[in-house]
C-alpha cells in the first residue's frame, strides 16, 4: 500500500485549530484593492474557520492533519 499524500494547494491554504476545525483566509483581498473601499478590506483581515460540508473535504484533502 502505498503512503498517504496531503494536497499541496490545501497545505499552502488552510491551518487547523486547537479543537481540529480548519481555518481559511477570505477571498478578494489579493489584488486590485484600490477599487475596494478600507472597510472592506479591513474586514477580510485574519481568518475564519471553514463552513461544515467543506470541513470533510479539508480533513479528506489533509489526512495528516497539517
Amino acid at each position: 500500500m502505498t503512503k498517504m499524500k496531503s494536497h499541496s494547494g490545501a497545505k499552502k491554504r488552510f491551518r487547523f485549530t486547537a479543537t481540529g476545525k480548519a481555518k481559511r483566509k477570505f477571498s478578494h483581498k489579493n489584488h486590485i484593492l484600490t477599487k475596494k473601499h478600507a472597510d472592506r478590506v479591513r474586514k477580510l483581515r485574519g481568518m475564519t474557520v471553514v463552513s461544515e460540508p467543506d470541513q470533510k473535504r479539508v480533513e479528506r484533502m489533509l489526512p495528516h492533519g497539517r
